[in-house]
C-alpha cells in the first residue's frame, strides 16, 4: 500500500512539474514571428500574448489531471497573471465574478432546490413511468428531451434545470454512492447533447447571434432565424442519436434493464404524496424565469436584458420565501463556480493579450491555398478546438472574422463556413472549461477531468465526420453554396 501511494505521489508530482516546464519552456522563449493574414496585416504575439500561451497549457495540464483540485488551479490562473504581469490583477480577478459565472452559480441553486423539494423525484417518476425500465431507452429519453429543451432555451438553463433531475434518476439505478457506468454517461451524454441541440435555433446559446452579426458585417447579408435552422436541424438530430449510440457502446451500463422498475416507480410516486407548497413555489420561480429568459431572446427590446440577472433572482427568491437556508447555501460547489471563474479568466486572458488572434491567423492562413473541402475542415477543426480553450463566442469572434476573409481566395462560400463553425462551436467535448453544461455535469461526481477529456476525443472525431459528410454532400442537397466557382 505504501509503494502505491510512493507511486500516486510521485505521479502526481511529476505532472504537476510537467505543468511547470510546458510554462517556463514558452514564457522564455524568444519572440516569435507575428502573424500576417492575406490581406497584409500583421498581428504580433506580444510578451504578455507569450505568457497567456505559456499559462494556458500549465492550466490545462493540471485541469485535466486534477493533480490538484480544479478550483484551486482555476486560482492559480488569475495568480500568475498578476504575479508575471500578464494582465492587472484586477481584471484577471474580476473574470471570476463574470455574470456567466453567476449564471453556473443561480444554475447550481436550482439544482438544490429540485433535490430539497421533491420536484428532481416527482419529475424522475413521471419520465420513468414512460420510458420504462430498459437503461437504453432512459439513455435515449433523456437525451431527446435534453435537445429538444435547448431548441428554445439557453443550453445552460436547460443543463440546469435538468442536473436534478438526471440525479433522481441516476439514485434509482444503484443504490451505491461510487460512480457507475451508467451514472458517467448519463450525465456526460446530457452535457454533449445540450451542445448539439443548442445549434439547431438562435435561442440554444448567444454564438449564434454573434456570428450572424460577423456574418452580416463581413458579407452584407442577413441569415435568418429559420434559415439557419433549416440547416442546422439535421446536424442536431444526427448529433443527438449518435451521441445517444456513442454512450450506450462506450459507457455500456452494467445492467440492461432495472428489473420492477416501473412498480417502484409507481410506489415512490405514491409515497411522495400531494404535491406541496415549496414545490409549487419553487416550480413557479424557475419557470416564471425561464420564461423571462425567453422573451429576452426573442424580443429586441429585452435582450439587454442580463440573463444571469434574471437567473439570480430565482436564488434570491428562495431564501426570502425561505425554501433555502443558509446551511444549504453552504453546500454549493464552489469547486464548480471557481472552475468557470478560471476558465472566464484565462479565455480572456488569450483573448485580450492578442494571443488567440495570432494562433488563428497562423492556423487559418496554412490552409490558404488548400483544396476548399480542406479549408473548411480545417477552420472546424480550430474553431472545435479554440471552443473547448476559451468561450464559444470567443471563439467563433476570433476565428470567424479571418475565416470568411481568406474564403474568398481559396473559392469557398462564406455561408458553409459559418455554419461549419457554428456546428464545432456548438460541441465542446474534450475540456469542462469548454461549456457550462460540462461544468453543471462534473458536479454529479459520475466522472473525472480525464474521463471526460478521453471520452471527448472519439466523440470530437465522430463530430468531425458527421460534419465532413454534410459539407461533401447534405448540405449542398439541401441548397447550401459551398463553393464560388
Amino acid at each position: 500500500m505504501n509503494n502505491y501511494k510512493k507511486k500516486s505521489e510521485l505521479k502526481r508530482t511529476a505532472i504537476m512539474l510537467l505543468g511547470v516546464v510546458l510554462f517556463c519552456a514558452v514564457y522564455f522563449l524568444p519572440n516569435l514571428p507575428p502573424a500576417m493574414d492575406p490581406k497584409g496585416e500583421s498581428f504580433p504575439l506580444t510578451h504578455e500574448g507569450k505568457a497567456a500561451v505559456a499559462l494556458f497549457l500549465l492550466t490545462v495540464v493540471w485541469w485535466v489531471s486534477e493533480v490538484v483540485p480544479i478550483g484551486i488551479t482555476s486560482i492559480t490562473v488569475g495568480v500568475i497573471q498578476a504575479l508575471f504581469l500578464i494582465r492587472p490583477a484586477k481584471v484577471a480577478f474580476t473574470d471570476f465574478m463574470d455574470p456567466s459565472v453567476w449564471f453556473i452559480f443561480a444554475s447550481l441553486v436550482i439544482g438544490t432546490v429540485f433535490t430539497k423539494t421533491g420536484l428532481t423525484k416527482r419529475m424522475a417518476y413521471r419520465m420513468l413511468g414512460v420510458v420504462g425500465e430498459k437503461t437504453s431507452m432512459i439513455f435515449l429519453g433523456c437525451f431527446i428531451m435534453t435537445s429538444a429543451m435547448t431548441l428554445v432555451m439557453a443550453h445552460t438553463a436547460v443543463a440546469a434545470t435538468l442536473y436534478p433531475l438526471f440525479l433522481a434518476v441516476n439514485s434509482l439505478y444503484s443504490d451505491e454512492e461510487k460512480p457507475t457506468r451508467f451514472g458517467r454517461g448519463l450525465f456526460m451524454g446530457m452535457a454533449f447533447v445540450a451542445g448539439a441541440g443548442s445549434i439547431i435555433t438562435l435561442l440554444g446559446a448567444a454564438r449564434g447571434a454573434v456570428a450572424l452579426g460577423f456574418f452580416k458585417d463581413i458579407t452584407g447579408r442577413t441569415i435568418g432565424f429559420f434559415e439557419l435552422s433549416y440547416y442546422m436541424l439535421p446536424v442536431g438530430v444526427v448529433m443527438t442519436f449518435l451521441l445517444w449510440v456513442f454512450f450506450m457502446v462506450y459507457c455500456r451500463p452494467e445492467q440492461k434493464t432495472i428489473p420492477g422498475l416501473k412498480d417502484r416507480v409507481q410506489v415512490l410516486y405514491k409515497r411522495l404524496g400531494p404535491i406541496t407548497r415549496g414545490e409549487i413555489l419553487s416550480l413557479v420561480i424557475v419557470l416564471s424565469a425561464i420564461a423571462v429568459l425567453g422573451v429576452c431572446s426573442l424580443v429586441p427590446a429585452f435582450k439587454t436584458v442580463s440573463k444571469s440577472a434574471v437567473l439570480l433572482v430565482t436564488t434570491i427568491s428562495f431564501f426570502v420565501l425561505r425554501i433555502l437556508k443558509l446551511e444549504d447555501l453552504e453546500k454549493t460547489s464552489w469547486n464548480i463556480i471557481l472552475l468557470f471563474g478560471g476558465a472566464m479568466s484565462i479565455g480572456f486572458c488569450l483573448w485580450q493579450t492578442g494571443a488567440a488572434k495570432w494562433i488563428a491567423v497562423h492556423w487559418l492562413t496554412m490552409f490558404e491555398n488548400s483544396p476548399g473541402f480542406v479549408f473548411i475542415m480545417g477552420i472546424s477543426f480550430f474553431v472545435l478546438i479554440m471552443t473547448n480553450l476559451i468561450m464559444n463566442v470567443a471563439a467563433i469572434a476570433i476565428s470567424l472574422p479571418v475565416a470568411l476573409m481568406i474564403a474568398p481566395y481559396v473559392g469557398v462560400s462564406a455561408d458553409v463556413i459559418l455554419y461549419a463553425s457554428l456546428v464545432t462551436a456548438g460541441m465542446p467535448f474534450l475540456l469542462l472549461v469548454g461549456a457550462a453544461p460540462n461544468a453543471i455535469a462534473y458536479a454529479s461526481g459520475q466522472f473525472t477531468t480525464r474521463q471526460f477529456f478521453i471520452a471527448g476525443i472519439p466523440a470530437s472525431l465522430l463530430l468531425m465526420v458527421v460534419l465532413a459528410v454534410f459539407v461533401w454532400a447534405i448540405w449542398p442537397a439541401m441548397g447550401m453554396p459551398v463553393t464560388t466557382n
